[in-house]
Formats: C-alpha cells, structure tokens, sequence
C-alpha cells in the first residue's frame, strides 16, 4: 500500500468540536458479559486495551435504555439506573485515560425481546409498532402494538439515556437505528403495518418516529454534542432487502434525520465494498455522505476475508487486503471505518496497521466470543 493512501486512514477527523486521532472506530459488538446489566472491571478493562492499541472512536456494544421492554438478550449492559451507570463511568474513564474517545450505542430490541429469553424474570413483552412478531422469531408471543403513549415513553427513555451519557463524560451517542431492532422495525413495512402518523406507505413517513427520537435527543444534549445514527438497509430475516431502492428515496429519507440533529450516520453494509446502488461504486456511507452532506462511517468486514457466517462456525478468518479501502478514504468517499471481529481478535489492530504490520494482526476465531480479552 502507498505511503499516501496509508495516511488516508490515519488522519486526524474534525466534526466541529468532535475530534478523534484517526479513523479507526470500534463498531459495536454484543458480547453478554455483564452479569446483572452492570460493567464490570472485565468491559472497563476490554475497552481500555482497544483505547490503548490505537482505536480512534470506540462505540460500545448496544446497551440498553431504560424502558421496560428495552432488553432482549442476558448480561447486556443496561445505561439507565446508578449501578450500571457507575460502571459506564469507569469505562469512561480508563478509555480516556489511554487517550481514547468513546460512545455508548443506546438500544431498543422491539419485538426480538422474549420474555424468559432476556436474562430477567420479566413478564414484559416485546414491544413493536405493530402486533407482529419479528420475522426471524415467527412462534414468539405476539408482541405488544406500541400505543402514541408507549411510543412518547420509548423516546423519552432514549432522550434520558443520552443525558446520561453526557454526564458520565462519554463523547457522544450513537442511537442504534438498524438490524431490525426498534427503531428500524418502524422503518420497515414487513413490521410497521401502523396506519396512524407513525405508519404509512413511504419510508420517508414510517421515519417520523426517529425523527422525533433525534431531536428529543438532541434537544437533551444541546447543540454540541455529537450524536450518531445507525441504519442499515438490510433487516435480520431479510439480508438483501433495501428500504430505500433508489438514492432519491434514500435522500429523501436521511434529511428529516439530518435536520432534527443527527451529526454522523453510521451505515451498516455486511460488506463495505459492495455497491450500494447500480450505475455507481459508492457503497452505503458514500451515497449517504453525497445524499446528506453529513460526515459517514462505514463498516462491513473489515480485517477479514471470510464471509461472517463461515467464520462463526469455526473457519479462522484471515488479513484483508487494505488497498481498497485506503483508496475510498483517500478520495474521502466515507470518512470513519469501524472495525468489528478484527478488533475482537486483537485490540492491537488499528497500531499494528499504522505499522503496516497487516499480517502480524491476530486473526479473529469464534471461539474468542466466550471471553473479553
């Protein structure tokens, strides 16, 4: 790789007060690790090395708001009460203390949760914006047709989940918008069968409750604070699917977004090379940087060269070649990378390629998911 296309990736970002050192964010990845929703010292000390190994931007696994129906997996972390909010803190600081920067990624499940499946006693249901189960979880109990009430209740929790991230020192939030959780299951037709103004035949229409969602938050945070977005085109139970067809449906879709207070979009793609749309080679976060004049990360198997599903049955994934991506950051396509089972493998990552060491990454295998190290 050149020597310039080397410094695409590590140059210094800037986003009004926001800075990071380089390029490389931590993209959020669930690992079950918190017994009671509570960090504890193995996450304050799982961040800290990805700080210290040179991560630019970390964005924390999805933890969860403090609405009733919120969570849907055991020992994920909460970030609503003073217990969990204490270990968020320690985080935090051990993350700062090696220079690092992170965000909290603030979650919903929506209709994946199951009672008895959560980790808790709970008899709360899933909660979705329309009585129908999610696609990947067809025998689930019907879930819980969020009421205006319930959904002004699901914003405010996300408005309070931020002010909490701002006080316990966190660099900003990203609201996690995609994969078919919550939020996104307002965005998608299969779930969102609502008729009222939270519904409608038009993605721009089905978006009027994130809209609503970002600028509760950053009506909480102030003017300053960075906020993300996640969305993603593809759903759980439906990997090719795309909600938006056409860069005018996408444009018309990331604006509201744009102007109730979204800073950056986080654009999820399984794979960060693919073409988002025919007739061009920008994939996701490129279109959406074009579309919506906001800066963009961009995310997609990154540091592997094996398909996910292979590599979470047992195939050790190996270095990808760099040369493409250092090329899109270079013409600033995207301006962020985040990096998920490559960082997992080896929080050393983002120094051993500043190196240039790309083969002297460690290379992820699944068996690493049973432990944070």
């Amino acid at each position: 790789m050149s020597e310039k296309n080397f410094d695409a990736l590590f140059r210094p970002f800037t986003h009004g007060s926001f800075k990071l050192d380089n390029r490389v964010v931590m993209a959020p990845m669930t690992r079950n690790k918190s017994p009671g929703n509570i960090p504890g010292q193995d996450v304050v000390d799982y961040y800290r090395r990805r700080a210290a190994g040179g991560t630019g931007l970390i964005i924390t696994e999805g933890t969860t708001v403090g609405h009733p129906a919120a969570s849907g997996y055991p020992d994920v972390p909460a970030f609503d009460g003073e217990l969990p909010m204490q270990g968020w803190k320690r985080v935090v600081e051990a993350v700062h203390a090696e220079g690092g920067r992170i965000m909290p990624q603030l979650w919903h499940v929506g209709t994946i949760r199951r009672p008895g499946k959560c980790g808790d006693d709970s008899p709360v249901p899933g909660y979705g914006p329309s009585a129908v189960p999610h696609p990947v979880y067809r025998k689930s109990p019907e879930p819980h047709a969020m009421s205006e009430a319930d959904i002004a209740e699901a914003i405010e929790s996300f408005a309070r989940a931020a002010g909490n991230a701002q006080k316990a020192g966190f660099d900003g939030v990203e609201i996690h918008g995609a994969h078919a959780y919550l939020i996104d299951q307002v965005f998608w037709s299969v779930t969102n069968q609502r008729t009222d103004k939270y519904g409608g035949a038009t993605l721009v229409e089905r978006a009027r409750f994130a809209v609503e969602l970002v600028a509760a938050v950053r009506e909480r945070v102030g003017p300053d604070y960075p906020v993300v977005f996640r969305f993603s085109q593809w759903k759980q139970g439906d990997y090719s699917h795309k909600m938006a067809t056409t860069p005018d449906e996408l444009e018309a879709f990331l604006g509201p977004l744009r102007d109730a207070g979204v800073d950056i979009f986080h654009c999820s793609q399984r794979r960060y090379f693919e073409p988002e749309f025919e007739g061009s080679t920008l994939n996701l976060a490129g279109w959406a940087k074009k579309l919506s004049g906001a800066p963009t990360i961009s995310v997609g198997s990154v540091g592997i060269d094996k398909e996910f599903i292979n590599s979470m049955v047992g195939e050790e994934s190996a270095s990808a070649e760099f040369d493409e991506l250092q090329e899109r950051m270079a013409r600033d396509e995207f301006d962020l990378i985040a990096v998920g089972r490559a960082l997992i493998a080896d929080p050393d990552w983002a120094n051993k390629v500043r190196q240039g060491n790309v083969e002297g990454t460690t290379l992820f295998h699944p068996e690493m998911l049973k432990q944070l190290n």
